[in-house]
C-alpha cells in the first residue's frame, strides 16, 4: 500500500505528514491534520451523511474513506463553497434565509450533498431534492425548510447564470 504524499482540498495541494497511515480515514485527516472541522463525525458507518465532502465532484461519506484511495482526486469540504472574497454560497445564503438549520449538525453534509445535486441538476423538482438528500439524516425536523432552501438555492443560481 502507497502511501498518498498529498492531497487537494479546496483548490489547494496539502502534503500529508509521514506519521499518517495510508488507511487513515479522510474525516480524521480534515479534521485533525488540516483543521477543516466543518465535516463531521456522525455515525462512522457511512449511513448519516454528517461527514459528506465532494470528491471529484461527487459526494462521498468521509468517514471511512482511506487516505490512499484519494491520490490525485479534488477534494471538497463545506469550508470550500464559500468564495475566496468569504462570501456565501447561494445555498448558504439559502439555508440561513430560510431558517433551515436548527441543530446544525448534519448541514454541511446536507450542503455538500446539494451542491453536488445543483451542479448536476440547476433545475431539480421537489421529489429529485429529497432523493438527492436520502443519505443524509436530520433528526431535528427540518426537512421542508431545508427542501425551500435548495429550491431558492438553485432559483438564485439559475437567475445568476
Amino acid at each position: 500500500m502507497s502511501k498518498t504524499p498529498f492531497l487537494t482540498v479546496n483548490g489547494l495541494v496539502r502534503p500529508m505528514p509521514n506519521e499518517i497511515a495510508p488507511d487513515t480515514p479522510l474525516l480524521d485527516i480534515l479534521r485533525n491534520t488540516l483543521g477543516l472541522t466543518g465535516s463531521r463525525f456522525g455515525c462512522g458507518l457511512e449511513q448519516c451523511g454528517a461527514c459528506m465532502v465532494l470528491v471529484d465532484g461527487q459526494p462521498m461519506q468521509s468517514c471511512n474513506a482511506a487516505l490512499d484511495s484519494l491520490a490525485g482526486k479534488q477534494i471538497t469540504t463545506i469550508e470550500g463553497l464559500a468564495g475566496t472574497d468569504g462570501k456565501l454560497h447561494p445555498l448558504q445564503q439559502a439555508f440561513l434565509d430560510e431558517q433551515a438549520g436548527q441543530c446544525g449538525y448534519c448541514l454541511s453534509g446536507i450542503l455538500i450533498s446539494a451542491k453536488a445535486l445543483l451542479d448536476r441538476n440547476p433545475n431539480p423538482t421537489r421529489r429529485e431534492i429529497a432523493a438527492a438528500l436520502d443519505d443524509n439524516l436530520c433528526r431535528c425536523g427540518s426537512h421542508v425548510r431545508i427542501l425551500k432552501a435548495v429550491e431558492r438555492a438553485a432559483a438564485t443560481m439559475r437567475a445568476r447564470g
